[in-house]
């Protein structure tokens, strides 16, 4: 089992409309890391092609795209799940993210579990150097500053 950085959060609304809001409108909620780049342009404007063999891809201000990842899990209000990479990646790294969205009382619980940072080596350019335990701290704090915006768009 790879070394996890996982983030949970609750929102106020239901299980399928905290996935609708999670994937139709990621190009809302997510916020620039400069920390944690997709691509040496920066982020661009996310956006998912829905369904079991959608992926996630970025538009770059040039209008150039990069693809983050491709869907291995599509299962509206109940978990999302997809390969990551960062344009830095060699063609055989990639890292995984599961997100799980559960009800709890009147919200739901948004939880994302991203693996697979311990296979990046440590000098590679998306880790900065970092060792495991502080990248995992760090990524952890990118993942928890996204899932409150991804609330603000919730609440909405």
């Amino acid at each position: 089992m790879s070394a996890a950085v996982i983030v949970a959060l609750r929102v106020a609304v239901s299980p399928r409309r905290a996935f609708d809001a999670f994937t139709a409108d990621i190009g809302r909620w997510w916020v620039t890391n400069p920390l944690f780049r997709l691509t040496p342009a920066g982020d661009g404007r996310l956006r998912f092609e829905p369904g079991p063999d959608g992926r996630l891809v970025t538009e770059l201000p040039d209008g150039s795209e990069f693809e983050i990842g491709r869907i291995t899990a599509w299962q509206p209000g109940e978990r999302l799940a997809l390969t990551w990479r960062q344009a830095s990646f060699a063609a055989d790294q990639e890292t995984h993210v599961e997100v799980r969205f559960e009800a709890v009382g009147d919200e739901t619980r948004v939880t994302v579990e991203h693996r697979g940072w311990d296979s990046i080596p440590r000098r590679h350019a998306a880790r900065h150097g970092f060792e495991l335990i502080l990248f995992q701290r760090r990524q952890g704090e990118h993942w928890r500053a996204l899932l409150g915006s991804l609330r603000v768009v919730c609440d909405e």
